[in-house]
């Protein structure tokens, strides 16, 4: 079991904030409010509140249609659905795209990272997020809209490639010790310690030999903003990259929502190579009675539910 405390992670992701625009996958309400020449597509990927206001030109593509069923909310969408909703969204692959979350808190953002990764894994490749989301929009003062946006619908021929991908064969290979990766949990300490699950996995825990680096620490307390930079090298550090070149790195959560947060701070910002990620998470690995680190005995439950933490 490893706990990744790194303080001078949270230094460098709080250092970070000071800056304006960043130029890459990240952008301030002002560098998208300053964008007249090439206008971009704008995703407002909330499931509820578009029609109370979203930023001006932006189409509703709700968050839901990136994921998996119900019962397993992490999971990669047929591609053929995806396919169909694109189109009818009227994506292009050339188009710049703005993906807009809530924003009202770091778990908002994954949602956006979640749809970037999608969006990257079937070939589109002019991608960026608004830092903040619709809050830091209009928090800045900008205007919001409530008329409906539409495109006109696009034809698309879209496969999903693995480059970003972790299957559960790769998971099982790597915790067999067949395949070389780099097991990260991107969720908070009580999950990977085994105090608390997800309804829908089957027992609390980790995958074993997975070390835990929290989503929530590429944040500064409390803020839905991620740091537009990061220092790679305390990173590869702290991921025993540097011990280890060219092994890949491969992140999980639940259902692979925090987790795409941990994928684009690891691979966009701070421009680590082979990060990976592995959408169906514990929800899915659990229900397939798979092997598990960290999960509580029944004595130790009991101890627990009679004498606390």
């Amino acid at each position: 079991m490893t706990r990744i405390v790194f303080a001078t992670l949270a230094a460098v992701a709080l250092g970070g904030m000071a800056g304006a625009a960043s130029a890459g996958p990240l952008l301030t309400p002002s560098a998208l409010a300053a964008q007249t020449e090439e206008q971009p597509i704008i995703l407002d990927i909330r499931d509820t509140g578009y029609e109370d206001g979203h930023v001006p030109g932006a189409i509703w593509t709700p968050y839901a249609t990136f994921r998996g069923p119900s019962d397993n909310p992490g999971a990669v969408p047929d591609v053929a659905k995806l396919e169909a909703a694109f189109e009818q969204f009227g994506l292009e692959p050339d188009q710049p795209i703005v993906i807009v979350p809530e924003g009202r808190s770091d778990t908002d953002f994954g949602a956006a990272a979640r749809v970037y990764w999608t969006l990257k894994s079937t070939g589109f490749t002019d991608l960026a997020i608004l830092n903040g989301g619709t809050q830091a929009w209009s928090a800045a003062g900008f205007p919001v809209e409530t008329k409906t946006n539409n495109l006109l619908a696009s034809d698309l021929e879209l496969s999903f490639s693995d480059r970003w991908l972790a299957s559960a064969e790769t998971v099982a290979a790597t915790v067999a010790g067949s395949h070389e990766a780099v097991l990260v949990d991107a969720r908070p300490e009580d999950f990977f310690t085994g105090r608390s699950k997800h309804d829908l996995a089957v027992k609390p825990g980790t995958l074993p030999g997975a070390r835990n680096l929290p989503h929530g620490r590429f944040f500064q307390a409390g803020s839905p903003v991620i740091a537009p930079e990061l220092d790679a090298g305390p990173l590869r550090q702290a991921l025993g990259l540097d011990a280890a070149p060219g092994r890949e790195v491969v992140a999980f959560c639940n259902t692979g929502h925090w987790a795409a947060t941990e994928w684009f701070a690891l691979s966009e910002l701070a421009g680590i190579e082979d990060v990976k990620l592995y959408p169906g998470s514990m929800v899915e690995w659990s229900q397939a009675k798979q092997p598990m680190e960290n999960t509580p005995t029944l004595l130790s439950n009991l101890t627990r539910q009679i004498f606390g933490d």
